[in-house]
């Protein structure tokens, strides 16, 4: 009897210590890889941006660092939050009028010489990104004058871009600009077409013709980037960043011919629908969480792929993209901010999964004073 009792307990506990306790609790995979952490703004229904885990940016560039023939100025009045009108609807237009979504703002008109040109610009509060899948739904502005961008930044050296010069759009010809800016790039006078981390590549859409998605992959050895989940091109090198930074979306003007061109003539919307990114935390808390969290990496349910869009996302059925944020059990120990309503409430998520460990535990305990008691 003590024998099989013995039996019993050891089965149960390894019938339990098999299964995850959370959904998703060791990560979401991307083309079989993993990753630790998530991030997800659902802008569609966002009201205020300090709730939402993005920070809007305050500061000026005279002309001289702003390389061009206007400065910057980067203030909080440019990024507009402009959700629908309900929280349960995925299409139509915002509370304020126009596209709704997160409105990144360059402001129309001569600033005068070496004036500042007013503009928008917004960086994730995480820092600790390092590789990782990153991606956001966007429809640029076709006003010609300015330089909308989704993009990964550490430094001047190693940043990852998506850059859209509106100059650039006619009826022909709709590009994107990739770009791995580096050392080299700084090297050539921060010009990274001068280097083998720059690619113009032309789009079968206009970019300011609807929202799609914007994407790249960060490896240790390459960026791969996309469009509509259509890989574009894959970039590999030492301008492959390898420390870690954060997410931003900005939109500017400096009035540089070459470049941004400008300033618009009138006020020029970039807006963005979402914005999600998976990715490996380089914080030692965060990897720990991890490893606490994560009991059984094979466990059924303990890894979540993460779907790919089958269209773009532009403003109808197709704009209900699939956010684990917004899933019951699917977010456990993530840092979900608290500014969409439609976010499933982490913390209380959380706490079921913990009161199902400790219900476990309390099997496990009266199983064995069950088995004392019958030996």
């Amino acid at each position: 009897m003590p024998l099989f009792s013995r039996a019993v307990f050891l089965a149960s506990a390894l019938l339990v210590g098999s299964t995850a306790w959370a959904d998703c609790e060791c990560g979401y995979t991307v083309n079989g890889t993993l990753y630790t952490d998530l991030i997800e703004s659902d802008f569609l229904h966002i009201k205020n941006i300090n709730e939402s885990g993005w920070i809007a940016q305050t500061y000026t560039s005279d002309p001289k660092m702003a390389r061009g023939t206007f400065g910057k100025d980067a203030n909080p009045k440019q990024i507009v939050m402009n959700p629908l009108k309900s929280r349960y609807d995925w299409a139509g237009g915002g509370i304020k009028g126009g596209d709704a979504g997160a409105q990144v703002i360059v402001k129309g008109g001569d600033p005068g010489k070496g004036g500042l040109i007013p503009m928008g610009e917004m960086n994730t509060n995480r820092t600790d990104m390092l590789y990782g899948s990153f991606r956001a739904g966007m429809k640029l502005t076709g006003t010609p004058g300015t330089c909308g961008a989704f993009f990964w930044y550490r430094n001047d050296t190693q940043e990852i871009d998506m850059e859209f010069l509106s100059q650039q759009f006619n009826m022909t010809a709709h590009p994107v600009n990739l770009v791995l800016q580096s050392q080299a790039s700084v090297a050539a006078g921060y010009n990274a077409d001068k280097t083998d981390a720059f690619q113009v590549h032309q789009l079968p859409f206009d970019p300011s013709g609807g929202f799609h998605e914007y994407r790249f992959d960060w490896f240790k050895d390459r960026v791969d980037f996309y469009a509509d989940g259509v890989l574009l091109k894959t970039m590999t090198g030492m301008g492959v960043p390898s420390d870690p930074g954060h997410m931003a979306l900005s939109q500017w003007s400096n009035g540089d011919p070459k470049w941004s061109a400008g300033p618009p003539a009138e006020d020029a919307i970039m807006t963005v629908n979402y914005v999600k990114g998976y990715f490996n935390s380089s914080e030692t808390q965060r990897q720990n969480d991890w490893k606490h969290r994560c009991k059984d990496i094979n466990a059924p349910k303990a890894t979540c792929e993460v779907p790919e869009i089958t269209e773009p996302p532009n403003n109808n059925a197709s704009a209900k993209t699939f956010f684990f944020s917004q899933q019951h059990n699917m977010t456990v120990n993530q840092t979900i901010p608290s500014g969409n309503p439609n976010n499933a409430q982490s913390g209380a998520w959380s706490m079921r999964a913990s009161m199902q460990g400790l219900s476990t535990s309390l099997f496990l305990f009266s199983l064995v004073l069950f088995v004392d008691w019958w030996s």
